[in-house]
């Protein structure tokens, strides 16, 4: 299949899939005018790219494991970089969620407005004291 056919299938845009292929993820043959031509294994090949994508992996990390996956065997060095990438994206998460909170609080301030003042954090855990410092929003 042609490019235009496998973006269209993949719902992925010709120019992503020139990126994946420059990036060593997808591997067209070529006609002899040069066109590219994919085998139908490169929809699910593309569908597996944007979950690793989609997964928070890099197109680097994405290269290394792809055979790795082909293989259906992971060393214990792409295990560990896996491992470490993982520990990278909770790490993130838990910040995502703590600002997420702070926002909450922020929200929920601004629905519920103090005309005196406000808390002194955003931190949903901090707890207010009579002699806290205190600003105004």
């Amino acid at each position: 299949m042609r490019i235009g056919e496998l973006a269209e299938r993949t719902g992925v845009s010709t120019r992503a899939l020139r990126y994946y292929e420059e990036q060593r993820l997808l591997c067209p043959g070529r006609t002899a005018s040069g066109q590219r031509v994919y085998p139908e294994s490169a929809v699910d090949r593309v569908r597996l790219i944007q979950e690793l994508y989609t997964a928070g992996l890099s197109s680097r990390l994405i290269e290394t494991l792809l055979p790795a996956i082909d293989a259906r065997f992971v060393g214990p060095e792409l295990l560990d970089r896996l491992l470490d990438e993982r520990a990278r994206i909770k790490a993130k998460a838990s910040e995502l969620q703590a600002a997420g909170r702070r926002l909450d609080v922020l929200i929920d301030l601004a629905m519920h407005p103090d005309t005196d003042s406000c808390r002194a954090s955003l931190d949903p855990a901090a707890v207010p004291e009579a002699n806290s410092q205190r600003y105004t929003l």
